[in-house]
């Protein structure tokens, strides 16, 4: 399907799925990308119900939210952190403390970036020496990412425990990392993108995965 037969985010027409076009922000390059669509893995609501889940064992692993601060990783760690921050107040009448990481910089392939890679905020609200960090991403899939928040992390203090949750763990680690709290494993090939879409950034919320055209 040409790229102007789609709409500004998704064509409707969702039968067969590979018909169906996305065209999506690149993070890193500030352009569009085009994809084909080839399954939808989770709704708003499959979305909320994983993330009320994944705040449940947060609160039941760690006896309350005593020292707990919810770190996410931008860009979708950080709506995602907060979600869950929402709803650990719902169950614990108190809401955790959250803060935000961007980890450009530390990333280990910085210098396929650009010469010029954007840094955004930072924003780590407390000495986080002896806290218990959760962090929080959207999808789990080499652990590089997580791998340079860490790196991030003991800049700013040294955390009595790091926890990992992620809504979405796709699979192929490069890295001995696995997550704590997971929202739903999906089996993917290396060729298949994992696109999670919050209303945060996107016209609607869902989780999708494409390849590209």
């Amino acid at each position: 399907m040409p790229p102007e037969e789609c709409s500004s985010l998704v064509a409707l027409q969702l039968e067969p799925l590979k018909s169906a076009c996305y065209i999506l922000p690149d993070s890193h390059l500030g352009d569009t990308m085009h994809f084909n669509l080839k399954r939808r893995i989770m709704d708003a609501t499959g979305i909320s119900r994983a993330l009320s889940r994944l705040a449940s064992e947060i609160v039941e692993r760690n006896k309350g939210m005593s020292d707990l601060l919810l770190v996410g990783i931008r860009r979708r760690g950080v709506p995602l952190a907060e979600k869950i921050a929402d709803k650990i107040e719902q169950l614990e009448g108190k809401r955790p403390p959250t803060g935000q990481l961007d980890i450009t910089l530390y990333r280990d392939d910085l210098s396929t970036v650009g010469p010029r890679p954007v840094v955004n905020k930072t924003d780590i609200p407390a000495d986080i020496t002896d806290s218990t960090i959760v962090l929080v991403d959207d999808v789990l899939y080499t652990g590089r990412t997580v791998r340079a928040a860490m790196d991030e992390l003991v800049d700013f203090g040294r955390p009595r425990r790091v926890e990992l949750a992620v809504l979405i763990d796709r699979g192929h680690r490069e890295l001995p990392i696995q997550a704590d709290y997971v929202g739903k494993k999906v089996q993917t090939s290396d060729a298949e993108i994992v696109k999670v879409m919050l209303k945060e950034y996107d016209e609607e919320e869902q989780v999708i995965v494409v390849e590209n055209e």
